[in-house]
């Protein structure tokens, strides 16, 4: 299988062009050059599929419903565009020669370009207005940021309580009352679970980190500390703004049906409790990531698949959606946890008890002993 194309390899091509670092790693597993032979039909008039389709390499020729030949050579001005955009298509499309093409899918791509471009006006906005926006640039490239209407973005800004803060200082602390969530608009901080001996460093925050939304979410004491590693300064918002403004938009919620919708078309269950919980009785292949370990077991998931998470009041599975969100992974949750099932879908959704399903480097998942 051929690698996927850089960036760089794709500049030219419009409105490709326009998205950011974060977009294109979102679309990496679609960025691969598909072959085709001379001769080789690409789509006829009147074709649905919602592809969108640009010339790498080689000659097509495009031909009209009434006739009208076009012959399109890869590096010319036409190429950069998308071939016959618009559905039902309006032409025929066949290689010339040996060639090979780009096939995106239209409805990924073009939620990634209206995001970018109603982005693009607010920060060119604040830009006018001489505010700093390297830190809210670098906010918005959070995948979370993806599903929040720039009007929600407007009215956050406006609501953000500026606290400056020196190296060494807490933020938060783990046991505390969760009445807001912050992000990190300068310097570095880290988040620490535990006292002493059993203290275990969980992740280090980078400029534009959400954090403390998890107790909001799971409306329970905050699950880790916060510290300052150097001066800097954290943006607060309130937990009613946080709601409002972003909750809502982030976390998707499905229903027990819709759930096995997404099963037959490839997701997989999450099970956020803990172990005991899960081993007590989980969903079939379900994978079993406690909320508090999940910043650091999500790496081993899989990109390309969506997870259904679920716990026993929905709260713990919208604060993992919320996470996984802003880690770029496609989740929704069960809307208001198994317990608010009839006790007849319960029993079915969880039949399955014991060690349960183990998640392995590069998404591969396999059954524990």
């Amino acid at each position: 299988m051929s690698e996927p194309l850089n960036p760089e390899q794709l500049r030219s091509l419009t409105p490709l062009n326009v998205l950011s670092e974060q977009q294109w790693r979102e679309l990496r597993t679609q960025l691969v050059p598909q072959p085709l032979l001379a001769g080789q039909l690409l789509f006829r008039p009147g074709d649905q599929a919602r592809l969108t389709y640009y010339l790498l390499a080689g000659e097509l020729l495009l031909q009209s419903v009434d006739g009208q030949e076009q012959r399109l050579q890869a590096g010319s001005e036409a190429s950069c565009h998308p071939l016959s955009p618009s559905l039902p298509r309006l032409h025929e499309a066949r290689a010339l020669t040996d060639a090979s093409v780009l096939a995106l899918d239209t409805a990924t791509l073009n939620r990634l370009l209206t995001w970018r471009l109603a982005y693009q006006d607010l920060l060119l906005e604040l830009g006018q207005n001489h505010a700093e926006v390297e830190w809210l640039e670098r906010l918005l490239e959070n995948p979370l940021f993806a599903k929040v209407p720039p009007s929600n973005v407007r009215a956050m800004l406006e609501r953000l309580q500026r606290i400056e803060l020196v190296a060494g200082s807490t933020v938060l602390q783990e046991g505390d009352v969760g009445d807001s969530c912050y992000f990190l608009k300068n310097g570095r901080a880290e988040v620490i679970r535990g006292a002493d001996s059993a203290q275990q460093v969980l992740a280090e925050l980078e400029i534009g980190a959400c954090f403390g939304e998890e107790a909001l979410l799971a409306d329970s004491p905050r699950n880790a500390t916060v510290t300052m590693l150097e001066d800097g300064v954290v943006l607060r918002l309130d937990r009613q703004d946080f709601f409002a403004l972003l909750k809502a938009p982030v976390v998707d919620e499905v229903s027990l049906g819709e759930a096995s919708r997404l099963l037959a078309a490839g997701a997989q269950w999450l099970d956020v409790r803990l172990q005991e919980e899960y081993e007590r009785a989980h969903a079939l292949q379900s994978l079993n990531m406690p909320l508090q370990l999940l910043r650091l077991k999500a790496r081993l998931l899989d990109k390309t698949r969506t997870y259904l998470c679920y716990c026993d009041s929905g709260k713990r599975s919208s604060s993992a959606v919320f996470l996984l969100s802003q880690l770029g992974y496609r989740a929704y949750a069960l809307r208001d946890g198994v317990d608010a099932l009839p006790a007849i879908q319960r029993d079915a959704l969880l039949c399955e008890s014991g060690s349960g399903y183990l998640a392995r480097s590069g998404g591969r998942t396999e059954r524990s002993l």
